[in-house]
């Protein structure tokens, strides 16, 4: 069992175990939860921001504990402070240290758009990315069918969240062109072995169409690299623990920032 399906296999009984603690109802009372979301292409395309979408995370099964010292309030009020279109927040507990909780705070604390990063496999998870302040919601196509990608980001819409589909190669891609999406990003990790290759995004840009947010995903630490990919036609660009494995992620966001910029 690869580590992909490790996670979702104790996904679903989380899943399964969260729908015991709390009801439909009781998440739809949630004040959050009708509040209408920040729609993503509109801080994407704003000229005063970079397109990076910063990332909020604790750990990772490749890299275990990444950062265990920064406050959540400090990095994402730096990330919002330094122009990024959005911010990813890990809800996933057992392999990425994180929380709905994180989420919420991030929610009180920053107003541009927040990512729920989950592996979503139940409709009960979109209301709970509403519940908690999200505004994107994440599909991974290599751990869902075509049919439940359509099912659940037709869901997504209904609440008004923004639905990033995730890609890894041609076939994910060519087998999701639906409308029912908003942006679709390349993962250039490959989530069976956590092996990292940019060249994924510059291989399939092309064969997105405009209609989607064009978003590269993972393995970006370096200002030329974000040149490139927007050269070769993306949009946004999904750092993850770029900047949380930094001492100091306020500062790292900043320098990197500067530098993009300059």
């Amino acid at each position: 069992m690869n580590i992909l399906e490790k996670i979702i296999q104790r996904k679903k009984i989380e899943v399964a175990d969260a729908k015991e603690r709390v009801s439909v109802a009781e998440l739809e009372s949630m004040p959050l939860f009708s509040r209408t979301p920040y729609q993503l292409a509109d801080f994407v395309f704003d000229p005063n921001r970079n397109g990076i979408i910063s990332e909020f995370k604790r750990a990772s099964p490749s890299k275990g504990v990444i950062n265990d010292h920064s406050n959540i309030v400090d990095i994402v009020t730096a990330y919002a402070a330094n122009g990024v279109s959005a911010i990813s927040v890990l809800t996933d507990r057992d392999f990425f240290g994180g929380s709905l909780q994180d989420l919420s705070i991030a929610r009180q604390h920053v107003s541009i758009p927040l990512l729920r990063k989950e592996f979503i496999i139940d409709e009960f998870q979109i209301i709970e990315a509403k519940a908690y302040g999200a505004d994107i919601i994440l599909l991974i196509a290599s751990c869902l069918t075509p049919r439940e990608i359509i099912q659940l980001s037709t869901i997504a819409k209904t609440l008004d969240l923004n639905v990033l589909l995730e890609v890894h190669n041609e076939k994910e891609l060519s087998d999701n062109l639906i409308d029912t999406v908003d942006a679709i990003g390349v993962n250039n990790r490959n989530l069976n072995d956590f092996t990292v290759s940019v060249d994924h995004s510059l291989n399939l840009v092309n064969q997105i169409p405009d209609q989607y947010i064009k978003i590269s995903e993972s393995g970006i630490s370096e200002v030329n690299t974000i040149k490139e990919l927007k050269t070769a036609g993306f949009n946004a660009f999904l750092i993850g623990e770029n900047f949380m494995k930094s001492k100091d992620p306020q500062l790292a966001i900043a320098d990197f920032t500067k530098r993009l910029s300059s």
